[in-house]
């Protein structure tokens, strides 16, 4: 009996010591002309490629005739759901290399999730509404974050070692990839990424 005591105290105390070295970065998105700059999805790729935690699932609804949110990142794997929370039916689709769907003309909550097991740019419209795009980042790894209008973007939880930091934005799509740069995370940080808009 003490010794599974032992042995369960020791466990907790190397939870807690792994949970206390996790980190949490934040980005301070901007132009190169300095205006902070929203909807940009920040991921982080780690250099030491070993087991990661599974995809959480996601949700990108229709409200108003418009995908909320318009940006989102998921990890490779990841469910998605597309709620319509309209009275008017939609019919979602996606022609993009990433992935290529269609949910045909619905109201409420499709029956099965899209799960997007390729990582890239999706881009979402509707059938029936042209007006209506959307974005979602597909992602080898669970460490991401999209910015707000203040620029800021956080990843929480994020285990100390070196990373590969990419960023990308919807103005960007049909342009290169901005290459990516190494990031070695140890403690809380904070990291300025430029994203230039312009071909």
């Amino acid at each position: 009996m003490a010794g599974r005591m032992t042995r369960a105290a020791g466990l907790s105390a190397a939870l807690l010591t792994g949970a206390a070295q996790a980190a949490t970065v934040t980005f301070q998105t901007s132009e190169p002309s300095g205006r902070a700059l929203d909807s940009v999805v920040v991921t982080l790729l780690p250099v030491a490629r070993g087991a990661l935690p599974p995809p959480r699932p996601a949700s990108i609804e229709q409200v108003r005739k418009t995908f909320v949110p318009l940006v989102s990142v998921v990890q490779t794997g990841a469910a998605v759901e597309f709620p319509n929370n309209d009275t008017v039916r939609h019919h979602v689709y996606s022609f993009s290399a990433s992935k290529v769907f269609e949910l045909k003309l619905y109201a409420g909550t499709p029956a099965r999730p899209v799960v997007f097991d390729k990582p890239g740019v999706v881009v979402l419209g509707c059938n029936i509404h042209d007006r209506m795009l959307a974005y979602i980042m597909v992602a080898d790894t669970p460490w991401f974050a999209v910015s707000g209008d203040d620029g800021t973007a956080k990843v929480a939880d994020l285990p100390p070692g070196d990373y590969l930091l990419q960023a990308w934005h919807p103005r960007r799509l049909g342009m290169p990839d901005l290459p990516p740069r190494p990031i070695r995370v140890s403690a809380d940080m904070t990291e300025p990424v430029t994203v230039d808009l312009k071909p």
